[in-house]
Order: C-alpha cells, then structure tokens, then sequence
C-alpha cells in the first residue's frame, strides 16, 4: 500500500472535516488560525505516514470473547507521542480528570450498543481491546481513529472544546474501525462518503442507545457540544437537516447537501467525504424516523447487516448501497414497512434504489 491509497485503513480519518479547518487557518485573528494550522500539520502528517494495519483472520474463536470491553485510556500530556503515559485502566475507579473518565465510558458505550444491538464483540468482533489516548497535542483541535487507537485534542477553548465532550465522537470514530474490519470503504468519492456516513449512523446511534432515546426524542446532531460558545452553531453536522448545523462567520456555512440534486463535486477532503456523507446520513435519519421507535434496532439492524454482509464493495456508491439496504431489509423483516420505508427513504434524497 502506498501512501495515496485512499482507504480508511491504514487511513487516519478525523471527526473534524480539512474544509472547516482549512477556513479557520485563513482566520485574520491569531488565536483562531494558529491552532488550525498546527492541526492541519499534524493531521497531513498523519495522512501521509506510511503504515500497515493488518486485518487478521481470526477464524472460529477458540474461546469466546467477553462480553465487556478491555479500555486502557492514556495521556499523552500535551505531546504528540502516542500512546502516552497509562491513566485508567478497564475496571479501575475514575479518574480526576474527567477527560480521561469521558473517554472511558465513551469507549464502553460504543461496545455496548454493537454487543447488545447487534451481537459484535468489540470493533473487530473478536473482542479487539479498545486503546485512547486524550490530551493529545498543544490545542490540538481533532479527534481521530488511526487505525489501532483513537486520539482526542482539547481543542483550543475558542471554536473548539474537548473533543470527548460528545459520546457521538467516540462512536463515530470508532465505527471507522468497525468499517475497517467489514466492508472497508475507500475513502474517496462516494465510497469514501458511505465511510463517514456510517461513522456518522453509528455514533448517533451509540448516543441514542447510551441516552435511551427513541428516534422522535435524538437531536439527530453530530459534534453537539464540541462548538465553543463565541461560534455560532450547534454541531459539526445535521443527519435530521444537513447544512444546518453551523452559520458562522469564521466557520462559513455548513456545506453538507441531503439530496443527490446537491452532490458537491470537488477535488478537496478525499472528493467531498465529509460533505456528501449528508445525502446517505439524511437517508438514514429518514427511515429511522419512518419506523420509530429505537433506531438502533430496525433502523440500525439494515444498515448494519448491509455493512458486514460481505456485498458491500470497497468502492461502492450511494445506489449499491441503497440497493443492498433494500434486499437486507426484505431479508430480515420480509417486504413489508421496513422494506418500503427503505426505498422511500432514498427516494426522498434522490438515490435510486430499484
């Protein structure tokens, strides 16, 4: 694998999209643009790093993997070395540092909701031990999965803060490690926006699941909470309204469409992954608000079942996917409301799924 390959795995993949920073380093105001140039350094360094993550075969288990997660959370006390000094361990007391204790619980319930909704032992199924590291870097302002271990930023206190405040981070960057253990999207055009938008599905969800909450009750927001209070905004993206989630004057607009008349085509982020991830992210919150209820379990069950089926292929687009989501949803639940919801749901964002 050469260093363009643009998968997810070993691809360092972050929560916070290079538009949005890219915008923040053109900021007039040092205290703004500084911190964003010191993060897109650090993060085209870890783009362009060459590494192997091996993608192991474990075959039947010869025991089976716990039912509860192995967390180790570090710090790496305002440096860049990884993994950093050990903090808290699984089953330790909490710490006094409530970054490390967010961390922590985030990690377990992103294990949970793929145990309890979907019978997945850990990211790999196999009971992978899940590693973070928090208090990475000097106003770092980005999470990251890069392939072993997630890594947190504080942010800079001025348009970011601590990026595990939201449960929905730790979810979403942890799903890129699910991903690259099942159907390992290319990161890149609309295979690349099907990555983070199953990030996105998947971090809402742990959200809702750690919240009990139905579908009607979810803010549908990725990132609420991360936005310091001078930015005027609620969140990095809107699955329940894309393009929505900020209008700022050093952040611009939130750019991200919710139907194919919109696709944005452009050369930047990877072909637009994190913009065009909101016509698939507002398929998804479409369907689940169609059934109600939990949408971990209807909802969540078809997009998880088209994720790990073994069909999906590394560079699908929007309408391979529509299409396995509504065989997988007449597989399991036959041709009734789950498999009609289903192609209304892509209709409404103009993907054909027929």
């Amino acid at each position: 694998m050469d260093d363009t390959d643009a998968t997810c795995n070993p691809v360092f993949c972050t929560i916070v999209p290079p538009h949005v920073l890219d915008k923040l380093s053109q900021a007039d105001d040092p205290v703004l643009h500084e911190p964003a140039r010191r993060t897109l350094e650090r993060d085209a360094v870890h783009r362009t790093r060459r590494r192997t993550t091996v993608l192991a075969d474990h075959g039947p288990f010869a025991t089976a993997p716990a039912d509860g997660p192995k967390r180790t959370v570090y710090d790496a006390q305002h440096t860049e070395n990884l993994p950093g000094k050990k903090v808290r361990g699984e089953g330790d007391d909490a710490s006094g540092d409530e970054t490390v204790n967010r961390a922590y619980t985030g990690l377990g319930a992103t294990f949970e909701l793929f145990l309890s909704g979907y019978g997945r032992h850990s990211i790999d199924n196999a009971g992978l031990p899940l590693d973070a590291t928090v208090h990475y870097g000097e106003n770092y302002g980005n999470a990251f999965w890069d392939g072993q271990q997630m890594v947190f930023g504080d942010g800079d206190g001025e348009i970011f803060l601590d990026f595990t405040i939201p449960v929905d981070v730790i979810g979403h960057e942890l799903t890129h490690g699910v991903t690259q253990h099942t159907a390992n999207l290319e990161y890149s055009g609309q295979s690349g926006a099907l990555n983070e938008s199953m990030s996105d599905v998947f971090g809402s969800l742990v959200k809702q699941h750690a919240l009990g909450q139905t579908a009607a009750e979810a803010d549908w927001l990725i990132g609420a909470g991360l936005l310091a209070p001078r930015v005027n905004g609620k969140a990095l993206r809107s699955m329940k309204e894309p393009g929505t989630a900020y209008d700022d004057d050093v952040l611009g607009k939130d750019p991200q469409p919710g139907h194919m008349d919109d696709f944005v085509d452009t050369s930047e982020d990877n072909g637009g992954v994190h913009i065009n991830s909101g016509i698939p992210n507002h398929a998804f919150y479409l369907l689940a608000d169609a059934l109600g209820g939990h949408a971990w379990e209807r909802a969540g069950q078809i997009w998880y079942d088209v994720l790990t089926g073994g069909e999906l292929a590394a560079n699908a687009e929007f309408t391979d996917f529509a299409q396995l989501t509504v065989a997988a949803a007449a597989a399991r639940y036959g041709e009734g409301d789950e498999q009609r919801a289903v192609l209304e749901a892509w209709r409404a964002v103009g993907v054909p799924a027929e």
